[in-house]
């Protein structure tokens, strides 16, 4: 029975470029019939042009499997942590309090 419980074990690794992740502020979701596709962006306060940092492809079924795992997470995220405040909320100013760029 060990044996077959040491067979069933996942072992992921992560290369340290990767362990660093990327920073993202915007996450664009589209779908087809067959696919979620979320598209991860960093956007810069000043800036008119945003490069997509990751996009992650799911299938329909994993792709509720990650929206009820991330609502897990949130509700033991806000057990201890308090309410987090939903943006529609919070009106946050596009500069973000510093000042506009410039080339």
């Amino acid at each position: 029975m060990a044996e077959q419980e040491q067979n069933n074990q996942l072992n992921i690794e992560i290369s340290e470029e990767m362990a660093e992740g990327a920073y993202a502020n915007l996450a664009i979701i589209t779908h087809s019939h067959a696919e979620f596709v979320i598209d991860f962006v960093n956007v810069m306060p000043g800036t008119p042009k945003s490069r997509v940092k990751s996009r992650i492809i799911f299938t329909p079924m994993h792709a509720k499997r990650f929206m009820k795992a991330l609502e897990e997470n949130v509700d033991r995220y806000e057990q201890l942590n308090g309410k987090i405040q939903d943006l529609e909320q919070i009106e946050i100013p596009m500069n973000f309090g510093g000042p506009t760029a410039q080339a």
